[in-house]
């Protein structure tokens, strides 16, 4: 049974159409690592679609803050721009569904294979960016899980756990990966809608848990038109530039 593996849609709906249209008759499942809402000018759209089609959906940072769950103050001025926006427009059955959005980690059973951990940040801490392979030689102690997912960073890999050490995962290198049974492995699918890895394509990822395998794919969209939007309901020009490159 694949699963579709999803994070940080930050309310692009131009970006998720694109995914569900590439990923189409490749999963049975959908699994989302949050921020589904934030910085995008769609949050009503890719919310009642996380809430129609998502058999999961684990709550991020900018899930809480744009549903008052947070404090506007500890954001920088675009994300803070934005989070009040999104406040203001946010349906409410949207926002109810937001606020109640569970914590990581979040385990799922397998009927396949050992069960697997979903988190945003990171398996300690819901808000940490798991970012060098230092970072994540700090977790090896608390691991119970040979599989997790991740987001929050918005850049597509992750993480390979040996006795030897912790060695980062480039997709580019391994577009598909084949979790071997006496590793950890912590995978990052990538953004749906703000990739950070200076590659402006939508990120995602299919799990098999029959074959133990992950494959990152990556797919064009319009990113003109998400931008476009995001100038028309006067939210900071910055949020739509980046979108251009991948930063």
């Amino acid at each position: 049974m694949p699963d579709l593996i999803l994070s940080d849609i930050h309310a692009n709906r131009e970006a998720l159409d694109a995914v569900i249209e590439d990923a189409s008759g490749l999963y049975d499942r959908v699994l989302c690592l949050g921020d589904v809402v934030g910085y995008g000018a769609d949050p009503n759209y890719v919310t009642e679609w996380a809430r129609q089609n998502a058999a999961i959906v684990i709550r991020g940072n900018h899930d809480r803050v744009c549903v008052g769950l947070d404090p506007v103050g500890m954001y920088n001025p675009a994300a803070r721009a934005s989070a009040e926006w999104t406040r203001t427009v946010l349906e409410p059955a949207n926002a109810a569904f937001l606020e109640r959005l569970a914590r990581g980690p979040l385990r799922v059973a397998s009927d396949s294979s050992a069960g697997f951990d979903l988190v945003h940040g990171s398996p300690a801490d819901e808000d940490e960016y798991l970012i060098h392979p230092g970072d994540v030689e700090q977790l090896r102690s608390s691991l119970d899980t040979q599989l997790t997912f991740f987001g929050h960073t918005h850049v597509q890999g992750g993480f390979l756990m040996t006795r030897a050490g912790t060695r980062r995962i480039f997709p580019g290198m391994e577009s598909t990966l084949q979790l071997g049974p006496d590793h950890f492995y912590l995978v990052n699918p990538g953004s749906v809608g703000q990739p950070r890895d200076m590659n402006p394509r939508a990120a995602y990822a299919i799990y098999t848990p029959e074959t133990r395998t992950v494959e990152y794919r990556r797919v064009r969209y319009n990113h003109a038109r998400t931008a476009e939007k995001i100038l028309e309901a006067g939210l900071p020009p910055s949020l739509a530039m980046r979108l251009h490159e991948g930063t």
